[in-house]
């Protein structure tokens, strides 16, 4: 696992820790992607570039938001993982539910919602924007909603202002997306009270970029590993997630569907 830790110009080092000597405090960013080529990634920071992009600035508040949180590393998806090597991209896919789970706080930054706007309800001028945000509708922000626990979890607007955490705004997230509260609550343990075709249908709505993404964004939900194959296609990708939670699941829980993805998305994750 890379991890990222501010140094005192702006700049950022990154250091790579096997699994049994990653810190037992860091802060990790949960968002939606921005174009290609705005996103600030591991290649941009090898070379000392991309605070030009839109993407750093997102890099930024995560940072500043960790210093005041009293955390010295951070791990940033689009920037962390080298998405040219196969074998550590399929690792850091098969390991990421973990990794939202063991962080000290997670950051959801939300470019959508803006905490500047006017509102002519009486409620929280971002509150409609919330609604609407597009992170909600992301595969792979699933696992990242449901691995950390209900207060590690906070969401930010895109002027990096607080909005509130998982438990504070459990009633609304829960009633955004359908999940039960309880589930919401973070964690393996949380969610496997749930019957595998309840937790497929979470999903059903949400969109991936890359149509084995609809799958393989599912890992964490039932625990399960699988290699990635890119190219084999959606189907061949859920028929392989199907099996492996076959092995796990009694009779009565064999799930029914899971085909559920209604389209894929055309803008990055």
């Amino acid at each position: 696992m890379r991890l990222l830790q501010a140094n005192p110009e702006g700049s950022f080092s990154m250091t790579t820790f096997l699994p049994s000597k990653i810190p037992s405090r860091y802060a990790i960013l949960s968002h939606t992607w921005e174009l290609d080529d705005q996103e600030v990634t591991f290649k941009d920071l090898m070379n000392g570039e991309g605070n030009s992009k839109i993407g750093y600035r997102k890099i930024k508040f995560c940072a500043e938001q960790a210093a005041r949180d009293g955390i010295q590393y951070l791990w940033v998806d689009s920037c962390c993982i080298d998405k040219s090597s196969s074998s550590e991209l399929g690792e850091a896919i098969n390991s990421m539910f973990s990794w939202y789970r063991n962080a000290s706080k997670c950051y959801v930054y939300l470019s959508d919602v803006s905490t500047s706007k006017r509102s002519r309800s009486s409620e929280s001028p971002w509150l409609s924007a919330f609604r609407t945000s597009r992170w909600f509708t992301r595969g792979w922000t699933l696992q990242e909603l449901l691995a950390p626990d209900s207060e590690s979890l906070q969401f930010y607007s895109r002027e990096g202002k607080y909005l509130g955490n998982k438990q504070s705004l459990g009633s609304l997230v829960s009633g955004i997306t359908g999940i039960p509260a309880s589930a919401l609550q973070g964690g393996f343990e949380a969610i496997e009270q749930y019957k595998v075709d309840e937790r497929m249908s979470w999903a059903a709505k949400r969109v991936t970029t890359i149509q084995e993404d609809q799958a393989y964004c599912l890992l964490g939900l039932f625990n399960v590993h699988i290699p990635l194959i890119y190219g084999e296609g959606r189907d061949n990708a859920f028929r392989r997630l199907r099996e492996e939670i076959y092995k796990l699941s009694s009779r009565d829980e064999k799930p029914k569907g899971v085909l559920l993805y209604s389209g894929i998305q055309k803008k990055n994750d």
